[in-house]
């Protein structure tokens, strides 16, 4: 089987254009990088969040800031990944092999869209959880790290380095 076969053959999700609309993804492999994103976002933003609440609490620096969220970020991400595995059976660490490649480069870049659109708006900058620019950077870093980690859950889905199993 030729190299170019054999991946063909081993990539589900493989993009494959519609008869007569060559050059178009089939809209299965789109949905589940949009499904996959938002089921990310999700996790990412309730860890997100609490870090930046408690850094903010701490009155902690831009720096101390970004590291607690995006810990608290990487750690509600991957539990939300893991949960629904292990809900089906699997152990904490079979779990954690099929999903850790996967969910690591997608909450890394989602969390560097999401601490660069909130530096950027203010809101790491807010004095306390009262200041609106604490939620006017939040609410600028969701819609940032969706944007951001979409269009790489596709390339991870289509390669086989992602399955969305949740």
């Amino acid at each position: 089987m030729s190299g170019e076969h054999h991946r063909q053959a081993h990539a589900p999700h493989a993009p494959q254009p519609h008869p007569g609309h060559e050059g178009r993804l089939h809209t299965r492999p789109v949905r589940l990088a949009a499904s996959a994103t938002l089921h990310c976002l999700i996790g990412c933003a309730i860890g997100e969040l609490a870090g930046l609440m408690i850094a903010s609490a701490l009155g902690l620096g831009i720096w101390a800031t970004v590291g607690v969220a995006t810990l608290g970020g990487y750690a509600s991400g991957f539990t939300l990944g893991l949960w629904p595995l292990v809900r089906d059976g699997r152990t904490w660490g079979e779990a954690l092999r099929l999903i850790w490649l996967g969910e690591a480069i997608s909450i890394g870049v989602m969390e560097l869209a999401m601490n660069a659109a909130d530096y950027l708006a203010g809101g790491m900058q807010a004095a306390s959880l009262l200041d609106p620019a604490f939620w006017l950077g939040y609410a600028v870093a969701l819609p940032a790290g969706f944007v951001a980690a979409w269009p790489v859950n596709l390339w991870l889905l289509t390669r086989g380095v992602k399955e969305h199993c949740h």
